[in-house]
């Protein structure tokens, strides 16, 4: 199986692994670990990362970042952008607008990554890199930070300044608003427009604002709230009605009752009363 998916360039001493070229990488310089990165010419994703310069990336690293896979990367040429993911995704993620509010959170495990060159050449030298030639992830010019000093740059981008988030959202408010009068006038311009099959659209921003408060239609309201009025009184009417009659049936129940209970003591001292 390794004889089969594995391929060597004696020229360049390039190694290939189902379709992937294998880039040997180190943290830092000193460091005696390795790490394997597999990268081959992405597929064509459209016009945001055309196909003959997108590089994807296998195998990043947690640790890595945008800055630091950029720099590691630029050794083969200029890199426009770079695109981190926490799988495979058919579609690019959206931009984050906000810095405390952001729409993607960031990946935490190993990593993909879509590297866009500047140049078709790039390309072509990152899939034909030679396996003996170690690349630095943590360069000394942009090394990624770990320990204590991650953590407290972690620290810093997590306290929020007030002035900054203040500014935010007043821009996001400025933009709602934008939004909602855009809305409004392409409602006003729809309002009344038969389509193709000429059904008319009706907005809430239309020139009916329903029936007028005139004098005929509030005598017309009122007579209606009378009417619901007259009804619900009836109605309780009814049901008192109803409660009278049961305790009035229960009081004669009751006397019935006492009247049958001294007749049968009456016949039982007059011995008259036989039960069987």
């Amino acid at each position: 199986r390794a004889q089969q998916c594995k391929a060597m360039c004696a020229s360049e001493k390039t190694v290939v692994i189902d379709g992937f070229t294998v880039i040997q990488t180190k943290f830092q310089e000193s460091g005696k670990i390795g790490h394997s990165l597999y990268v081959k010419e992405a597929q064509s994703r459209g016009s945001s990362q055309p196909k003959d310069r997108t590089l994807f990336v296998v195998n990043v690293p947690p640790y890595c970042t945008q800055a630091s896979i950029r720099s590691v990367f630029s050794t083969f040429g200029d890199v426009t952008k770079v695109y981190l993911y926490d799988r495979p995704h058919k579609e690019d993620p959206p931009p984050t607008k906000s810095t405390y509010f952001p729409d993607r959170p960031e990946p935490k495990g190993f990593k993909v990554a879509n590297i866009i060159f500047k140049k078709v050449a790039s390309l072509a030298k990152a899939t034909s890199h030679p396996y003996d030639k170690v690349l630095r992830l943590s360069p000394a010019e942009n090394p990624i930070l770990t320990g204590i000093k991650k953590w407290q740059m972690e620290y810093q981008q997590n306290v929020c300044n007030p002035t900054a988030l203040e500014a935010e959202i007043d821009k996001y408010m400025t933009y709602y608003d934008e939004e909602q009068e855009r809305e409004k006038r392409l409602a006003l311009e729809q309002e009344g427009v038969p389509d193709e099959d000429g059904w008319v659209t009706v907005t809430r921003h239309g020139k009916n604002k329903g029936a007028p408060r005139t004098e005929t239609m509030e005598k017309k309201v009122t007579s209606k709230n009378k009417k619901k009025q007259a009804e619900k009184e009836l109605k309780n009417f009814y049901a008192f009605q109803m409660r009278e009659s049961k305790r009035d049936k229960i009081a004669e129940l009751r006397k019935k009752f006492e009247e049958d209970k001294q007749r049968i003591s009456l016949m039982k001292a007059s011995r008259k009363f036989r039960p069987y």
